[in-house]
């Protein structure tokens, strides 16, 4: 091994076993998101230097509890460590273990070693070992497996540099298999060596085992284990029951050697007492929801203040570009395309950096799992799991970190389906276009001392959630899978959060969504500057000359400069694009005006009231406030009945189609990035956009 050589090193055990703690303290900041080849199952790579001065790259793997796969990420941890002619294979497995839950965890632990591969074994949460009363011999623990062995505490950082230490040294393979491979299988086992050069005994076996499992096989290579099975009259999981039993009856036999005192039960009592409470079928369910609405208000609350501040900074920024550069096409890209397409990135950090430390926070102490519990039975009905709650219900605060908080959900079904529906969860995005539409078409009166606008607000809520869950009930009889969900899980203990932590996960998602969605945010909101700046012929150049030929001059040079501004915008190729669509959008009540507004609101939702402002030739008068707005609109003449734009039947039909249309490129490039390509984002487009169509014209049509 070369001594610059850049080590290898990958991190797997049994979930909640602390892996990730231990994950941040070796790599702290140096750590990046991405997907393993192939698949859209996430991986966490990082890097840490080690004491004679090499750098080691860290691969965070799934948890699982076995080397044998039920779902998509546990496959992955399979391919990794079977596939041992890949560049990517490690150079050291490091199996980490909850010390107080050994026997748990050393099955994974002696499929490890059996695979030939050089293990070191990593006894964590020591600290409850030792409130549990537990006592290890790991000097005889290290003997009998054949491997190192190292006590830490990943949340106190206790035991990480004896490990980094350990990196340096040469570790080598087991030799002695724990599992010998039965009489029967040896022939074709024998076969499948020396035919494919497999490395040893248990790892062949495990090829014939689960060929479907290993994406790294060829066809060639797939079609060899097919016709060693087949000649061997070998049956997959034939012998997996029997394999299990004797590993646990090796490891018992372990664990009566080397433990020296046995766990005291009495030390989970405190968290089994608060379980009585929060798993409660009533005060479980209310405990909940109200941990949620306080989660949501401080994010509403925390996060406003930054994010009007990043708005006004951007803002700022783009006037005072636009006064020092020379006037020009590039100029106004700059400051009306790119600097608002970052705006429009950056202006979520808030919102995303508070969620996902406040869902780190309950992930951290424990509760999160309780609520996967709790949840479990009423969302399976649905076609979604106990983990598909936290992405739903953070729907309402923004889509973009909602649908990022899927990647907890181990089942790919339940996982396409919970980022399918999520984005009908009314976001706060919405809330402009409802707030204006509902001023406009609701009196505000009272019905049984209830404001009848609050009223309509709520039903909107309402009605997207339901919308969710029957969509998402829909999707559960359309996709058909042999992947059955189980949930299957272990309730840690509570404990006080590990601050460090929280901070990691806050910027990692953070700058996931920066640099991942940001760039393609940043493309589409160039485009849309494009067709809104830009028109077919001279209309656009010479809008002041038309205008005025128009107005015979009886404008203020403010009311001139608000009317060139709508002149423009229709005479763009975004308003080419309206008067297009308007045969279109005419059975729902829409003119070209409201088409436009479509268009560029898909931008972001709150953009329609923007659009209205300036096609109502509103412009500097927009700073007002949305009242304005809404006079202006209320005034609106339809010249087809010579009545109001804005009647009932037309205002319901557009909260109708705001409420179910996608209607954001901010949510359809993180599903890009979530399900790594263009089906599911273009197929959610498709479903939401004819949703919110159909939906619109049946309102419109029954209230016209």
């Amino acid at each position: 091994m070369s001594s610059r050589k850049r080590l290898k090193i990958a991190l797997v055990g049994n979930p909640n076993s602390g892996k990730s703690s231990l994950f941040n303290c070796l790599t702290g900041l140096h750590q990046k998101v991405g997907n393993f080849p192939g698949v859209t199952v996430e991986k966490r790579l990082g890097f840490c230097t080690l004491p004679d001065g090499r750098t080691a790259e860290i691969v965070d793997l799934p948890g699982v509890y076995s080397i044998y796969p039920r779902s998509l990420d546990e496959r992955i941890v399979s391919q990794v460590l079977l596939d041992h002619r890949s560049p990517g294979t490690p150079d050291i497995v490091v199996v980490v273990a909850d010390a107080t839950n050994l026997k748990r965890s050393l099955l994974l632990m002696t499929q490890v070693i059996d695979l030939g591969l050089p293990t070191i074994l990593v006894l964590n949460m020591m600290d409850l070992a030792a409130r549990a009363g537990i006592s290890i011999d790991i000097g005889k623990l290290s003997s009998k497996l054949g491997v190192k062995v190292v006590p830490v505490n990943a949340r106190r950082g206790t035991g990480i540099e004896e490990l980094k230490a350990l990196f340096t040294q040469q570790i080598h393979a087991h030799e002695s298999p724990i599992f010998p491979i039965r009489e029967e299988v040896m022939a074709p086992v024998k076969e499948l060596r020396d035919t494919l050069g497999v490395d040893n005994d248990y790892e062949a076996y495990l090829f014939l085992d689960q060929p479907d499992s290993l994406a790294f096989l060829s066809q060639a290579d797939r079609d060899t284990v097919a016709s060693i099975r087949s000649h061997h009259n070998f049956f997959p999981g034939k012998f997996q029951g029997a394999e299990t039993i004797q590993r646990f009856g090796y490891i018992q036999n372990l664990l009566n050697e080397i433990t020296l005192k046995p766990a005291d039960d009495a030390w989970k009592s405190q968290s089994r007492a608060i379980d009585r409470i929060l798993t409660h079928k009533i005060w479980g369910y209310i405990i909940f929801f109200s941990i949620l609405a306080l989660i949501f208000q401080s994010i509403f609350a925390w996060a406003t203040v930054p994010m009007d501040f990043i708005d006004e900074l951007f803002a700022s920024f783009s006037a005072s570009l636009q006064q020092v550069l020379p006037e020009g096409p590039v100029s106004n890209l700059i400051t009306q395309g790119i600097i608002p397409g970052i705006g429009g990135i950056v202006i979520f950090v808030p919102q995303i950096a508070i969620l996902f430390g406040l869902i780190s926070i309950l992930e951290e102490t424990g509760y999160m799992s309780r609520v996967v519990f709790l949840m479990d039975k009423i969302m399976r009905k649905f076609g979604l799991n106990g983990k598909s709650v936290v992405p739903l219900i953070s729907g309402v605060a923004c889509a973009i970190p909602a649908i990022m908080s899927t990647r907890t959900i181990n089942n790919w079904k339940e996982r396409m389906i919970t980022i399918f529906v999520t984005p009908l969860m009314s976001c706060s995005a919405r809330l402009p276009v409802f707030t204006i539409l509902i001023a406009l078409i609701v009196p505000d009166e009272r019905f049984f001392g209830l404001n009848l606008q609050g009223i309509a607000l709520m039903g909107l809520y309402l009605l997207g959630f339901s919308m969710a869950i029957l969509s998402a009930w829909v999707m559960k009889k359309i996709i058909r899978v042999r992947e059955r969900s189980y949930l299957i899980m272990e309730l840690p203990t509570y404990r006080l959060p590990r601050w460090k932590n929280v901070g990691l996960t806050m910027i990692e998602k953070t700058r996931s969504f920066v640099f991942e969605a940001g760039k393609i945010i940043l493309a589409i909101s160039i485009v849309l500057w494009v067709l809104s700046s830009y028109g077919p012929g001279d209309r656009l150049t010479r809008a002041h000359e038309y205008v005025a030929q128009e107005t015979s001059g009886t404008l203020t040079e403010e009311e001139m400069e608000d009317r060139v501004a709508a002149y423009k915008l229709e005479n763009s190729y975004a308003g080419v694009i309206g008067k297009a669509i308007e045969p279109v959008i005419r059975p729902l009540g829409y003119d070209w005006k409201i088409g436009i507004a479509l268009i560029t609101s898909f931008a972001a939702r709150e953009v329609f009231v923007g659009t209205m402002a300036t096609i109502y030739a509103i412009g500097s008068a927009a700073d007002e406030g949305s009242a304005t707005i809404r006079s202006r609109m209320q005034a609106e003449i339809n010249p087809e009945t010579g009545g109001p734009r804005f009647t009932p039947a037309v205002g319901f039909s557009l909260l109708i189609f705001y409420t179910f249309a996608m209607q954001c490129m901010s949510t359809l490039a993180v599903v890009y990035r979530e399900t790594g390509g263009w089906k599911w984002p273009l197929l959610q487009l498709l479903y939401m956009s004819g949703l919110a169509y159909i939906s619109s014209l049946i309102v419109y049509q029954l209230l016209s």
